[in-house]
């Protein structure tokens, strides 16, 4: 509890990552949640690195969450004979469904639906918009472009469309796969690439839970017509991902920045988790140290409100992946002492009709007010640490809850720090002492302290949060212990 960082960060494993003793580090470092880029390698790969970290946490005691990303629906071209061109604005360029190897006038394509998903005129992005084409023709199996914007294709690299637009599914037959994998590895959260609509995460979410998952849902942002359809697509998640790669390749570069504040704020608004992704240290794949343009774009959406920060390249290919989560680390507990408090604010206009959001609510509301020194959210499913964690009231939630499954998927929640707690009495007053003395012995708090309680009865039963309590740390005995004068005259 030394390190009290409340932004998330989440570490993409790699080749780079994988080895014992740096993972171990790396770990050490600070991060929270583990990526399983399901573009590459196989399941057991993906197994391996699950099995080593678990042993590694296990060891240290750190909560260390897993994600499972999906691939999604990633459109690209073929290969060519010498295994890249050169384009040259001006040429003619054509994308031919037929072609086996490609060469400097066309290429194969491996989503023979693109022809029907285009006019001409429209703009076609290659490799992450590096190479921009204009649709002059289109034929029953191919695509005839001009080139605008030149330079060197290589293999396999992906196609946008400008403006979005593309009808390719959100799931596609290895994702349905890659679900089932998934689910049998026991990943705390799934992202599912491309979606366009609630409905594509809707029918993830029946595919994981025919799994037997209840792993939490992200949705990856990265379509212009997630856009339109984005509170959809929040309420049939656990939480969205801003992937600036693909999203900005279709709304525009200069789009992006404002999009993540408003995809970050509705999150919040919401209930949900929001996580903020791509190139936030690139240059540290082959540097030691970021570029200040990377520290002030981590610092940004910190000060946004996001719940984790996330590295891709960094950390699963780079020659300095514990140094990037060793630097990411500082520039969070940096940014967070600036992080504004506007409590009053929010709480304006806001109706709560459940009994268990409105003790969460009054738990920051008082916490912030009395500047207590911590939040105990005693919970079974996570739901009262989340609701704590939609509002900064600059006071940390500590989340004890006997759930194995809800202390992994509280691993991403901003400000909350999740403690597993056997809670083996059903007394509340005992049950509140073990908490306390849960937290003495994490550091969270020491004799003296105030600290807010919140706890459901009857005990153990979940979402029944509806009791709320003040106390001042270690003024009770233990009410189990024999002495404790319970029952005297």
């Amino acid at each position: 509890m030394a390190n009290m960082r409340s932004t998330k960060i989440v570490a993409t494993l790699g080749p780079a990552s994988s080895d014992e003793a740096v993972l171990r580090r790396m770990v050490e470092a600070g991060v929270d949640l583990v990526r399983l880029n399901f573009s590459h390698g196989t399941a057991e790969d993906h197994q391996a690195r699950v099995s080593l970290l678990r042993e590694i946490t296990r060891e240290s005691g750190r909560t260390v969450g897993i994600m499972a990303d999906l691939q999604g629906p990633k459109i690209r071209i073929g290969k060519f004979e010498q295994g890249k061109v050169e384009l040259v604005p001006g040429d003619r360029f054509i994308l031919d469904v037929t072609c086996k190897l490609g060469n400097s006038e066309r290429v194969g394509l491996d989503y023979p639906e693109l022809i029907d998903d285009v006019d001409v005129g429209t703009v076609l992005l290659l490799d992450d918009g590096r190479i921009i084409l204009d649709i002059i023709e289109i034929h029953s199996q191919s695509v005839v472009t001009t080139v605008r914007v030149g330079g060197t294709l290589s293999n396999n690299k992906g196609i946008n469309r400008q403006g979005g637009g593309l009808t390719a599914p959100a799931l596609t037959s290895k994702d349905r796969a890659d679900i089932r994998t998934a689910a049998e590895i026991g990943v705390d959260f799934v992202a599912v690439s491309f979606p366009k609509t609630g409905e594509d995460m809707r029918q993830a979410r029946k595919l994981l839970t025919r799994a037997g998952s209840n792993a939490l849902l992200i949705a990856k942002i990265e379509r212009a017509e997630a856009i339109d359809t984005l509170v959809d697509i929040m309420e049939a998640s656990d939480g969205v991902m801003v992937a600036r790669g693909d999203l900005a390749v279709e709304v525009g570069d200069a789009a992006v920045p404002a999009l993540q504040k408003k995809i970050i704020r509705s999150a919040r608004a919401h209930n949900k988790l929001a996580i903020t992704a791509t190139q936030m240290m690139e240059s540290m794949i082959t540097s030691p140290v970021p570029t200040r343009a990377e520290v002030s774009d981590v610092a940004n959406a910190v000060l946004d409100g996001t719940d984790a920060v996330m590295l891709s390249g960094e950390t699963a290919s780079g020659k300095y992946p514990v140094e990037t989560v060793e630097a990411m680390a500082r520039i969070c507990l940096e940014a967070e002492k600036y992080a504004e408090v506007t409590l009053d604010n929010d709480f304006l206009d806001r109706v709560f009709t459940r009994i268990d959001q409105s003790i969460a609510m009054a738990a920051i509301w008082t916490a912030h007010h009395l500047k207590v020194k911590a939040i105990a959210a005693m919970t079974q499913s996570g739901s009262t640490a989340l609701w704590m964690s939609r509002l900064n009231s600059g006071v940390p939630i500590y989340a004890l809850t006997p759930e194995v499954s809800s202390r992994y998927r509280m691993s991403l929640y901003r400000d909350v720090f999740p403690l597993l707690m056997k809670q083996n009495h059903t007394d509340r007053d005992s049950l509140l002492w073990e908490a306390e003395q849960l937290l003495i012995e994490h550091g969270a708090v020491q004799p003296g302290d105030l600290m807010v309680v919140t706890i459901g009865e009857p005990i153990g039963s979940p979402g029944g949060t509806n009791t709320l309590k003040i106390v001042r740390v270690g003024e009770h005995p233990n009410p189990a212990a024999p002495d404790s004068g319970r029952g005297t005259p």
